[in-house]
């Protein structure tokens, strides 16, 4: 495994940098195009030489390749940069991309440029390295930095508490977006314990809810046995169009008791965005299977709404996590909104939430 040899720059979200030059980048890599086992995309190079700003420190996020854990990073942040999918078979999941701090500099460092001895890796061995042929003729498996996740993080469970005084000092998340989390977690554990408390807390947390801006209990379950059909919806969603999110208790009724609809999942961290009215960013047709890094071709295309993401404010084992993957969305939990009823108001906070 390659490590860095530099210091962690210990960058906070909202900073700026700079992301190195190809030449400086490639010469931190190994064979494989990785350092530290976590692998510098073909779709990163475009970044090269540009301004960026710090979205947040990455220094936890999840796994979804293994059962859905935490797990910590070094010296790496997210910066306002998204994954295309052009050197990974069109995947249209639009990862946040993951950056080591040895790839970036502060925008304000203006030492010269020394570019170390290299260990052999160029640009077409990144390019290489994206894709393993199956031997028998069928379909590549796709390699990224979500499906090599595990491999570039180490273990790290929901209760060490620095992770949480890091979330607030990297400015990852606010003092009060850190109590919410914190106090949920708390709720949720307890109501889990088998105490016989259960039913008392979950009447507790609906009826004051709005003290911490809850939109209700997000582990709700649907209505339909399970084996049965659900409903289907389409609307021909494009992007860019206004639509507004069901509220919790209409998706619920399309879904089935394992919260699901014709098979995808409708999360907990989804709640927040019920009732709001959001622009369609894109419709989803295929993405990458972490697990298997093979591409899958959905039946039913999802649709990606712009700010739709994960916030990790449910989640017992990744709590605040800030890898902010977008959620998937069925038609049928959507309806459009007509521009000309749109407030004004309504429109600039659209704006503001898409920048």
């Amino acid at each position: 495994m390659t490590t860095s040899a530099n210091k962690s720059l210990e960058l906070k979200a909202g900073e700026w940098v700079i992301v190195r030059s190809r030449e400086e980048i490639l010469a931190t890599l190994d064979k494989g195009g990785r350092l530290d086992n976590l692998p510098f995309m073909p779709e990163m190079f475009q970044y090269c030489g540009k301004k960026v700003q710090v979205y947040k420190r990455a220094h936890k996020t999840c796994d979804t390749v293994f059962p859905i854990r935490g797990r910590r990073f070094d010296a790496t942040v997210h910066l306002e940069t998204r994954c295309g999918g052009e050197a990974h078979g069109g995947c249209q999941a639009g990862c946040l991309i993951f950056w080591k701090e040895a790839w970036l500099k502060r925008a304000d460092d203006n030492s010269p440029v020394t570019v170390p001895a290299g260990k052999g890796c160029t640009e077409a061995d990144v390019i290489a390295a994206t894709e393993i042929a199956d031997p028998k003729g069928g379909p590549v498996t796709y390699v990224c930095q979500a499906t090599q996740l595990p491999y570039a993080s180490t273990e790290l469970s929901w209760w060490e508490m620095s992770q949480y005084v890091e979330d607030f000092t990297s400015g990852n998340a606010s003092l009060w977006e850190v109590i919410r989390a914190t106090s949920y977690s708390t709720f949720y554990n307890v109501s889990q314990a088998g105490i016989g408390l259960g039913p008392v807390m979950r009447w507790f947390y609906e009826k004051f809810g709005f003290l911490w801006r809850s939109k209700g209990l997000p582990r709700k379950h649907g209505t339909i046995p399970k084996g049965q059909p659900t409903p289907q919806g389409s609307l021909d969603l494009q992007p860019g169009e206004l639509v507004r999110v069901k509220s919790h208790e209409e998706i619920l009724k399309t879904l089935n008791t394992d919260n699901r609809n014709r098979g995808l999942y409708f999360d907990a961290e989804m709640l927040p965005y019920c009732g709001g009215t959001y622009r369609v960013l894109t419709r989803v047709d295929k993405i990458i299977d972490e697990k298997t890094g093979k591409m899958s071709d959905m039946k039913n295309p999802c649709i990606i709404l712009d700010g739709g993401i994960c916030q990790a404010r449910y989640s017992d084992c990744r709590m605040l996590c800030p890898r902010a993957i977008y959620s998937f969305w069925r038609e049928i939990w959507l309806e459009r909104v007509e521009e000309k009823k749109l407030p004004v108001k309504k429109e600039e906070e659209l704006v503001q939430l898409s920048h």
